[in-house]
């Protein structure tokens, strides 16, 4: 009968759900010292998981470019978190879905400032397209839309 009750005590115990612990994401913001909306997004960012180090400089275009985003696809910072980059105001499930699924890519971006993207002000008028790109030459592709 003890037996009995240890199994069945022991079978209640797996089964409740434990607590979830998340690990925190470590990223690098490079932004320009005069973007309000990048402090904003490292604030959303941090709100959903990640641990965000903002570095203002005077040199955004060409740490992106370094960094293999497109010219015409630059968003307003670039995100470096995991081996990837992230450049501009792209929506954390989408970060989050690149860092899970791990895809044989330099980066995603969403490109320019649209509003309504996670720390910029006012609705979103539209789906929001995130692409990839990789430092090959090869075309962007539509990674996400959200």
């Amino acid at each position: 009968m003890k037996l009995t009750y240890t199994l069945a005590a022991f079978a209640v115990a797996i089964a409740m759900p434990l607590p979830a612990v998340a690990a925190t994401i470590n990223a690098v913001m490079y932004k320009n010292p005069q973007c309000s909306c990048c402090e904003s997004y490292a604030n959303y960012l941090e709100h959903n998981g990640f641990k965000v180090d903002i570095k203002p400089v005077n040199n955004l275009s060409q740490i992106s470019s370094d960094a293999g985003v497109p010219a015409d696809l630059e968003g307003c910072h670039t995100l470096m978190v995991d081996g990837y980059v992230v450049d501009g105001l792209v929506p954390v499930d989408i970060v989050k879905k690149l860092l899970t699924e791990r895809p044989a890519i330099t980066g995603i971006t969403l490109a320019g400032m649209p509003t309504g993207a996670p720390g910029m002000g006012g609705e979103k008028a539209g789906p929001f397209i995130v692409y990839a790109f990789t430092k090959d030459g090869k075309a962007p592709t539509v990674y996400a839309t959200d």
